[in-house]
Order: C-alpha cells, then structure tokens, then sequence
C-alpha cells in the first residue's frame, strides 16, 4: 500500500510538472504570437523574455537581449530615472501604464528614439515577479497628432480644445490674440474663464449636452453669443463645435469667430434700412399730398364747365394722376420697395376706373397678374399703359349701355420677359382707324409708353380686341 500511494504522488507531481510547463509553453505562444513586442523583465532589470516583435521593432536578435538590462531600450538622456520607476512598480505590482501623463521613448539598436506606450502587467513565476511589458510604437499617431496641432495652430480663428470636465486642454496662437491671454495662462483652467460673468452659469450645462451626443454643429443657434478678454471687454462671436477623439477620451475643439466688425456693418445697414424707410415714407406723403393737390384743381376744373370734351379730358387727367399715385402707394405697402405687386396696384385700379366710368354695373373685368413684381421704372409706364386701354375699352368699347367682358393679364415667359395685354369683347376697332397716325392722347401715351418700355406692341382689332406689349423686365 505504502508503494502504491509513494506511486500516486510521484505521478501527481510529474502530472503538475507536466501541466506547469504546458501552460508556459502557451504562455510563451501567446506572448510570441502577440501583435505588440513584449519583453518581461525581472526585479533587477534583467530581460527574461521578448517575442519576435520586439527584434523587428528594435532591430536587435533574440540573443542579443535575453540577460541583459532592459535599461539598454532607454534612451540614455532619461535613462537614469527608469532604475526608481521599475521599483516602484514591484513595491506594488499591478496593472498600469507606464509614465501615464508624461511622454515615454524608446531606444533602437542603430540609436534611434521612438515614442511608445509601454502597458506593465505583473506576471508570478517560479523565480518571484516580473513585469510583462507590452510595448506600442506610437510614431505615426505622433505625427498625426502633430499635424493636427500644426493645423490647429495656424489656423485663422481662435481654437479652444476642452476636454469633459471643461478644463482648457490646447490653444493656438489666433487665441492668444483674440482674447489677450499668454497660452500659459489657458492651458489646464476652466474653460468659463472666457465666458462673460451673466453667461457662466449656464455653460457648463451647454457643455454636458455636447458630450450626451457629440456632433460637429454650431453653438447657440439662433442666439447671440459673446466672449471674454483678458481685459474684461466682451465681444460677439460664432463657435463651431467639434468632437475630436483623443487618448484621454472625447474632447471638443472650438472654432471661435470674432464678429465685431460684421455685427456693426449689420447695425449700420439696420440703421440705414431704418432711415430709408423714414425717407421713403416722406417721400411717399409728398408724392401723395402733390398728385392730391393736382386731382383737386382738375376737380375745380371739372365744377367750372360744362363742356363734355373739356370734361372728358379732365376725367382723363385724374385717372392717370390717380394710377401713379396708386402705384408709388402699392410700393409704399409693399415689404419690396425695389419692386410693385402689379396684381395689387390693377385691382385698385380697375376697381376706380369703373366707378369713374359708371361702368361697374355693367361691364365685368378680369385681372390676372399671376403674383408677377415689377420693378418701379417699369411700373409706372405699365400702369400708365393699363390705365390708359381699360379707361378706352370702358369709353369706346360698349357704347348705347352695352354690357361686355374686359381682360387684364400680365405674365412672364421663359425668356425674362413680361408680356402685358388688355383685351375686350366689344365692338372693336374700325378698319378706317389709323392707329398710328391716331389723334387721340390715349394711344399717343400707349406709344410713346411703348417706346420708352422699348416694348413690341401687338394689336387685334375685333373678336376680341387686344393691345398686347411685350417688354424685357430689365431693359438696358
């Protein structure tokens, strides 16, 4: 029995001894196969291990490494710290990076430097502990990150990067400038230090928000915002917020414009608006007040004879005195002051004209403007136009009490011309009628008009009969 069980523990031992250098033989796979070099090192510095990584990164053979000081892969200008900082890694040994906060280089065998992250995981074997160190060439996310900052610093606006906690983390030099701080004086404060006092409040609230759902967008849209100088002065800005992720996590980069000088050119243009509008309006009463003298001393005219042409003559001068009053009156109600809503001002007119005529009761009239905007200079020649063939549609086109249909349109083509046409179902035009040698002031205005709007004028004498001008809306 005493045989059978010295037996047992013998084969219990070899089964452990056995399990033991299976499981470092896996770890010795794992760490060979890792995609990042690894060297574990012992408590006096010797190098006990390293994986095919670490000879590709640092350029040395396995052999060259294995018993030597790790204190060969440190740059020798901070070399003489590393001895401290392993000790105090083996006085508590336990996951961590090394020198967190600090930047950390290596040393390649042909005496280059390179930036690293360096991970230190604590490791029992049968010779005590040892720090397994995984080490990460960072070159090429320095040299991104140096573009970046270089990027960042000579960029035309003042850039703020502030990290969760709205502590300032980098500043270019536009910053410096813009707010009249020293770099030094930014770097690890809060970032409401350049925030007015009656905004402060709020910010870090504003800032909580940002970091709930970080997307690049404006900040405080729709409202005015401000910022602070180092001298206590505040001025308007715009911010453009952005996400950007770094080794500390998410942090948010501030694209700050000074809008002093585009704030004041809108005021200055938002006084000059206001003035305009002032002079516009007085300019519209006198406009209004003169046309009203000149309408009253045709009436005294009109009590003062009995002579139906002179008569028909005055009710003609007060129909055209009237359709410019009613157009510089349209302008003046209009929100567009460059430009008349013709729909609006033909309305007003026919609308006149009828009750001046007597025609209301008897001759219907349809207007269709199509919501067409005028500009002033060919407005006014375009009433006058209007006013001029609806009053001798009205006069001349429905004699003996006849009832009929008046059409008013006025349209755009494709071509940015504006087409203009009058048109009745009345007795029409005689063949006699010249129109172009015609002695009547009505059609001599229509031509003279047409001329001046440098229109193409069309005329239908009978079934209906139509005056149509076809004019550019901007003529040279």
């Amino acid at each position: 029995m005493a045989i059978a069980s010295g037996r047992s523990k013998e084969s219990q031992r070899q089964e452990r001894e056995l399990a033991l250098r299976e499981s470092a033989e896996r770890f010795r796979q794992m760490v060979e196969s890792a995609p990042n070099a690894m060297v574990m090192v012992n408590r006096d510095g010797v190098i006990e291990m390293v994986n095919a990584q670490t000879e590709r990164l640092f350029g040395y053979a396995r052999a060259d490494l294995l018993g030597q000081r790790v204190d060969m892969l440190v740059p020798e200008r901070i070399r003489g710290g590393h001895p401290g900082l392993r000790q105090a890694f083996f006085s508590d040994p336990h996951s961590r990076w090394l020198g967190a906060g600090r930047d950390v280089y290596a040393l390649r065998k042909d005496g280059s430097e390179f930036p690293v992250e360096i991970g230190l995981n604590p490791i029992e074997t049968d010779e005590g502990t040892m720090v397994l160190s995984a080490i990460v060439d960072i070159s090429e996310r320095k040299r991104l990150e140096e573009r970046f900052r270089r990027v960042v610093e000579w960029t035309p606006n003042a850039m703020v990067m502030v990290n969760r906690h709205g502590m300032i983390d980098m500043v270019n030099a536009q910053t410096e400038r813009v707010f009249g701080y020293d770099r030094v004086e930014l770097l690890g404060q809060p970032v409401e230090m350049l925030v007015p006092e009656r905004f402060r409040g709020g910010h870090p609230g504003m800032r909580r928000s940002f970091f709930v759902e970080p997307q690049s967008r404006p900040m405080g849209a729709g409202r005015d915002l401000y910022a602070l100088r180092k001298d206590g002065s505040e001025f308007p800005v715009e911010i453009g917020l952005n996400p950007i992720e770094t080794d500390q996590g998410t942090m948010v980069l501030s694209a700050i414009v000074d809008i002093s000088d585009r704030k004041q050119k809108e005021d200055h243009i938002v006084q000059a608006l206001k003035e305009k509008d002032v002079l516009l309006g007085e300019i519209h009463h006198r406009v209004k007040n003169n046309m009203q003298i000149v309408h009253s001393l045709l009436e005294l005219q009109l009590a003062r004879t009995s002579d139906p042409v002179v008569i028909g003559m005055l009710r003609d001068g007060q129909s055209r005195i009237y359709s410019m009053a009613l157009i510089h009156q349209t302008l003046y109600q209009s929100k567009d002051f460059a430009r008349v809503d013709f729909d609006s001002f033909l309305k007003s007119l026919v609308s006149n004209l009828a009750a001046s005529y007597g025609a209301s009761n008897r001759i219907a009239v349809s207007i269709d403007a199509g919501g067409v905007l005028l500009p002033i200079n060919i407005a006014v020649p375009c009433g006058l136009v209007v006013n001029e063939l609806i009053s001798n549609a009205f006069k001349h086109a429905f004699p003996h009490g006849q009832s009929g249909h008046v059409i008013a349109t006025l349209r755009k083509d494709p071509e940015d011309q504006v087409v203009l046409s009058v048109s009745d179902d009345g007795v029409g035009i005689h063949d006699d009628l010249d129109l172009a040698q015609t002695a009547t002031l009505g059609l001599q205005l229509v031509g003279l008009l047409a001329d001046q709007l440098r229109a193409d004028v069309t005329i239908q004498r009978v079934n209906p009969t139509r005056f149509e001008l076809r004019l550019p809306l901007h003529p040279q």
